[in-house]
């Protein structure tokens, strides 16, 4: 009897609990509204200017130079256009000055169109596998929804790079130039997706109708031929071989002849690995000193996924100028779009640069912890950073991003974030992990708590 008696009681204890807005408490809402002379004029101004944005830039906020103490050597502004690919862009960034440096050229970039079509070509790959391993579960469970939801995307973070670097190697810019897709992305990922979710579908039948899982992988190819058609009609094809002719600082032409993986072999540092770089991130959600690992996160099967050592801020900060100060600027990511001003010739990143709270006249206040758990902020791009400067006891006050948005954005391609902004809007930072301190070294060597695939840092 109690147990037919429990669903009543819930749902007469949620009738109970929920509460329509009553006639009492509108009128006390509408009346808290007072249109006093300073209120009617903020609201003529609002009503009639659709940038909040402009209307909240703060003019009274400390101004912030563009000069720093440390800086890297940084070889020229990139543009991802309007692409998600900024993690690439950023991990190629790092390696561009040691590509110039090996063949003595004053300007030197990879094709990141060849990184790109194989990027999702083995994203597609481990989203159909992915499909194939949880086909026996509902449509609703929450990994397979994840995976439906959105099948493929340019997005990534640095181990991507690392993984198609390894497998497939890289190429000169001029192999395989940059096209319009490559550069304006969001159309053939929609057709893809499209292609994807069909697929995807398909192969759930099969597994249901009990075919054999031979079957299923051969159809799984079907959809990979597609997939590759694709990318092959709005890429181009990537080449298995090449042979690239520059010109060095000298005026001698030179000629190599390679395939792209062992270009890869030549260019990239033998330490350019996870054995040597790694990921540590500021996550106050959670307890520091542990290694998380994302489930799943990773564009191929035998790819290592994203994984990051947790630290304080200020354990960061330490090793981060030992990087810069040793020329060996730093993959970032972080919330670019809280506090920016990234208007040419600008390029500001400053807690104080808006002030939407005095503008609108009501408090935003929330600390980081808060606005990673709510959604409110969590990591939207990636950047390089390049410099630092210190106040007169060698105490970080800002820093500087090499940004991918071209050199029309910020200054000259640059943003300055203060120490503060780090604080709050900086996530993680890929690193030499000999400039971590032997307490965060020894932490590396922690087990991977592993975090499910729909992980709000994901």
């Amino acid at each position: 009897m109690k147990k037919i008696l429990l669903l009543p009681a819930l749902l007469i204890c949620a009738t109970v609990c929920a509460q329509t807005i009553t006639p009492a408490e509108l009128s006390q809402i509408q009346s808290s509204f007072v249109k006093d002379g300073p209120t009617a004029a903020l609201q003529n101004i609002l009503v009639q200017n659709k940038s909040i944005k402009a209307l909240a830039l703060n003019h009274s906020a400390e101004p912030v130079d563009n000069f720093f103490k440390y800086t890297t050597s940084v070889k020229g502004i990139t543009d991802q256009l309007s692409s998600g690919r900024c993690w690439m862009f950023t991990s190629m960034n790092q390696l561009r000055p040691i590509a110039m440096k090996r063949y003595n050229v004053g300007s030197f970039d990879f094709s990141h169109n060849f990184s790109y079509f194989w990027d999702m070509f083995e994203k597609a790959n481990l989203f159909l596998e992915d499909i194939i391993a949880t086909a026996d579960r509902s449509f609703d469970d929450r990994e397979v929804v994840t995976y439906f939801k959105s099948p493929v995307s340019d997005g990534g973070v640095w181990n991507l790079f690392y993984n198609i670097g390894e497998k497939y190697g890289v190429v000169p810019a001029e192999i395989m130039p940059e096209t319009e897709h490559s550069n304006n992305t969001s159309q053939m990922v929609s057709i893809l997706n499209e292609r994807l979710r069909a697929g995807g579908y398909e192969l759930r039948e099969m597994v249901a109708a009990k075919k054999k899982i031979a079957d299923v992988r051969a159809e799984k190819v079907e959809i990979l031929k597609d997939i590759y058609r694709i990318l092959a009609l709005c890429l181009g094809e990537p080449p298995t071989e090449f042979t690239w002719r520059y010109k060095d600082l000298n005026g001698n032409v030179q000629t190599v002849k390679s395939t792209p993986v062992e270009f890869y072999k030549t260019v990239i540092p033998d330490n350019y690995n996870p054995e040597n770089f790694v990921m540590i991130m500021n996550d106050p959600t959670r307890p520091y000193y542990k290694v998380y690992e994302i489930e799943n996160y990773r564009n191929s099967i035998e790819g290592i996924n994203w994984y990051y050592l947790n630290l304080p801020n200020d354990v960061i900060k330490v090793a981060a100028l030992k990087s810069i100060k040793a020329d060996e600027p730093m993959y970032a990511s972080c919330d670019v779009g809280k506090q920016s001003n990234t208007a040419s010739g600008v390029g500001k990143l400053d807690v104080g640069t808006y002030d939407y709270e005095s503008l609108m006249g009501v408090s935003l206040a929330m600390d980081k912890k808060a606005r990673i758990l709510t959604r409110q902020s969590g990591s939207s791009h990636a950047m390089l950073i390049v410099a630092c400067d210190t106040d007169d006891n060698d105490v970080p006050v800002k820093w500087q991003f090499e940004n991918s948005w071209g050199a029309a954005s910020g200054d000259r391609g640059y943003l300055t974030f203060t120490d503060r902004w780090f604080d709050e809007y900086l996530f993680r930072i890929v690193i030499n992990r000999k400039y971590l301190d032997k307490k965060s070294i020894d932490a590396l060597a922690g087990e991977h708590i592993m975090l499910p695939c729909w992980d709000y840092m994901f």
